[in-house]
């Protein structure tokens, strides 16, 4: 097994990660600007891309386990652990793209975090907005999961269109 392999994987979850976080942002920005059908359209392509990104980290998964076992070790092993096991003059290489992927998980899941809290915020408006509009229209009710319920609002809206 070539060092080399595992770099070229690596490179790839950068890029895929890289991509993701971009994507996040211009989902962001499309919230930020209201614009529903870029929000919507985004999420699909953040959809796509998520597979993509698990895609990566499985084949990179997969590659360390084999070197894994190939070298005796554990095949559930880090990348890091492994290191060792590496010519000496790639190590920081190797090391610098774990950190770079660990870097950018961190921004991707905060990024989404961000965006799924906007979008929670943004639904909530609008459910005032809503009752506002038509008092008593609505009743607050939870789900199972603790969380408010949407049927209240969506009954109440359709009785109130006829």
């Amino acid at each position: 097994m070539e060092s080399s392999e595992i770099v070229e994987l690596l490179r790839d979850e950068i890029a895929s990660y890289g991509t993701l976080l971009g994507l996040f942002e211009e989902q962001q920005n499309h919230l930020f600007s209201r614009n529903v059908d870029k929000v919507l359209h985004t999420a699909a392509m953040i959809d796509l891309r998520v597979a993509e990104a698990a895609q990566c980290r499985e084949a990179r998964e997969s590659w360390i386990a084999s070197f894994a076992r190939s070298k005796g070790e554990h095949a559930g092993s880090s990348l890091r652990k492994l290191l060792e096991f590496f010519p000496i003059e790639e190590r920081p290489m190797l090391e610098a793209c774990i950190d770079e992927i660990n870097r950018l998980i961190h921004q991707v899941r905060r990024r989404a975090r961000q965006n799924h809290s906007f979008m929670e915020k943004m639904l909530e408006l609008h459910r005032e907005l809503v009752l506002g509009l038509a008092p008593g229209a609505a009743v607050t009710t939870y789900a199972s999961t603790g969380q408010l319920s949407e049927d209240g609002l969506r009954a109440s809206s359709l009785q109130q269109v006829g």
